[in-house]
């Protein structure tokens, strides 16, 4: 690792949202493993909530990773509505721009003792750390939590299409039509006008997976000479997790056959309507294949403010005695699912994920792949990706029957078509050959990893 940078400081702005604080959580990591300080800034609530649920590694042992909690107002923290993805979390984002004026001060703070200091924001946090152009010896980096083929398609698009490109890459890429709610559609376009003084962008995502989208993301019409990094995986590629205390599921899995069990989860943003969760016990039931099922609601916005009696009340929708009928070849998991671990688990060769690009950047990093269930956001888009572009996927939902319930028979063939279809077998082996390859693109002297040392060397020059 490179020497101790005592003058270069690090300051890390999340966005409050699960997959946002687990992503720049795990770069924390990967930088103060160069020996530089980390100071990772959020509220009191977010930051409990990125440090509770970290996976892979113990965030403990890195010492270098300094949390700082900033006072939010109270803000309203309804239970969220399967019929409106976000919407519930919209008081809880609108709080962010409280945190101008506090990550202002930190940040004059730090530069009277520092050489450099480097924000890293995420791109929904661009006008709460936009003071940071007024500070001479603070330089600004935007990340962008989702994949390059999105924020290129965006970018792009919201530039007015300023170059051609190969007409094949825009078919069957939906419109972003109902993938927001109106209000964070408005909070995402003021926050990306606000990114106008940063210094480089960063992605999770390596060139392993999306070389043609960062080519056309480097084109000066779009960069407009602003350098970028695509520094993933972030999340660990071997789980450093200490072993005691480990999750009941993943000792299910150590006695189940390798490459046997379909894990389900749509990640920390979605509740499914109590008829899909039925057509999908149903479906699961009769794939005849193993399965791990994490069945909860949606974050609320403060976490920890849930009502424990209600949060994870779906035990009653499933079918009368689902459970104890399934217990020979599934387990129902209600509470925090390590989900990482999961992945990493040998017996695992399936994920029906609703692709986020946290989850998928995880799948893709253990070689596992993918069942895709759209729900909203990057999701739609991500899908493309997946099972056009790459090709280690297979849809479950397809976007423009969005408003329809998924069959338990659609979810059955899926499952099959995935574990006993000569086009499955090719899918899942070449989700094992981009795992390895990513895996093997962090070690020394991999891609990914002379990514990482050429940020680092850029922002402690």
């Amino acid at each position: 690792m490179s020497n101790y940078h005592s003058q270069i400081l690090v300051i890390m702005v999340p966005f409050p949202a699960q997959g946002h604080l687990n992503q720049l959580l795990h770069l924390s990591r990967l930088i103060s493993a160069y020996n530089i300080p980390v100071h990772y800034v959020g509220t009191t609530i977010h930051n409990r909530q990125a440090r509770n649920r970290i996976q892979g590694w113990d965030p403990e042992s890195i010492s270098n990773i300094h949390f700082h909690e900033v006072h939010s107002p109270c803000f309203a923290s309804p239970p969220p509505k399967s019929n409106s993805p976000l919407s519930h979390l919209q008081p809880c984002f609108d709080t962010t721009k409280h945190l101008r004026n506090p990550f202002a001060t930190l940040l004059k703070n730090f530069s009277s003792v520092a050489k450099r200091v480097v924000v890293i924001h995420d791109s929904l946090m661009s006008s709460v750390v936009q003071d940071a152009a007024s500070v001479k010896n603070a330089e600004a980096y935007v990340f962008h939590s989702v994949s390059a083929f999105t924020v290129f398609l965006h970018l792009w698009e919201d530039m007015g299409r300023p170059f051609p490109i190969n007409v094949d890459m825009l078919k069957d890429v939906p419109p972003l039509e109902d993938c927001f709610s109106l209000e964070f559609k408005k909070f995402i376009s003021y926050e990306y006008k606000s990114i106008k003084f940063d210094s480089g962008r960063l992605y999770n995502t390596c060139r392993f997976i999306e070389a043609p989208f960062l080519d056309l993301l480097d084109r000066q019409e779009i960069s407009k000479d602003m350098k970028q990094w695509a520094l993933g995986p972030f999340n660990p590629v071997v789980s450093q997790t200490k072993c005691h205390n480990r999750h009941k599921c993943l000792e299910w899995l150590d006695k189940q056959a390798p490459n046997s069990v379909i894990f389900v989860s749509f990640g920390t943003t979605t509740s499914l309507t109590e008829d899909q969760i039925r057509e999908l016990a149903v479906g699961l039931d009769k794939s005849n294949q193993k399965f791990i099922w994490v069945l909860r609601d949606a974050d609320r916005g403060d976490i920890f403010a849930d009502d424990q009696d209600l949060m994870f009340k779906k035990r009653d929708m499933l079918p009368i005695g689902y459970e104890e009928k399934i217990k020979k070849k599934g387990i129902i998991v209600r509470d925090w699912a390590p989900q990482l671990e999961i992945l990493g688990h040998s017996s695992v060769a399936g994920f029906m994920s609703h692709c986020g690009w946290n989850s998928i950047m995880e799948s893709i990093t253990m070689g596992v792949p993918i069942l895709a269930w759209p729900m909203h956001s990057d999701q739609p888009r991500n899908t493309i990706l997946l099972t056009k572009f790459l090709k280690i996927g297979l849809v479950v939902k397809n976007w423009g029957l969005r408003n329809e319930l998924v069959n338990a028979e659609t979810i059955e063939n899926a499952i099959q078509k995935l574990m006993n279809s000569e086009e499955g077998s090719e899918i899942r082996e070449r989700a094992a050959k981009m795992g390895d390859d990513v895996r093997k693109s962090v070690r020394y002297g991999g891609n990914s990893c002379l990514e990482l040392d050429s940020f680092v060397a850029h922002i402690s020059r």
